[in-house]
């Protein structure tokens, strides 16, 4: 199942991404710097988990909102973390704009999930 691989791959990225802050990044960027780059690996990581989680529900969850949440969080970890690595890491503040984008999108992931949940109540 495609979001499975998806999750398994941000959760690959996301132990990636935290040893290279923890191993590389210690002493080379800012403590501010480093404490938006943690938050990134920590949210992605969460959500790699939550894909995974997702690939498990196909035949509890309505196909079409299945995918929407799917998407939406597979979009959202992407813009949310992605923008949080490269503001860390010393790009311009205009990518700054891109964080709430991916952060309204991980929200909607979370709410589609909800009303799958109480359409199966």
């Amino acid at each position: 199942m495609r979001v499975v691989l998806v999750g398994a791959l941000n959760g690959a990225f996301a132990v990636a991404a935290g040893a290279f802050g923890a191993h590389l990044l210690a002493g080379r960027i800012t403590l501010a710097d480093a404490d938006i780059y943690q938050t990134a690996v920590y949210y992605q990581a969460i959500h790699a988990a939550v894909l995974v989680a997702l690939g498990s529900l196909k035949g509890h969850i309505m196909p079409a909102l299945l995918n929407a949440t799917s998407w939406a969080m597979a979009l959202g970890t992407i813009l949310f973390c992605g923008s949080l690595y490269a503001m860390a890491l010393g790009s311009t503040d205009a990518v700054g704009l891109v964080t709430p984008i991916g952060g309204g999108l991980l929200l909607l992931g979370w709410l589609l999930l909800a009303v799958s949940a109480a359409r199966r109540v």
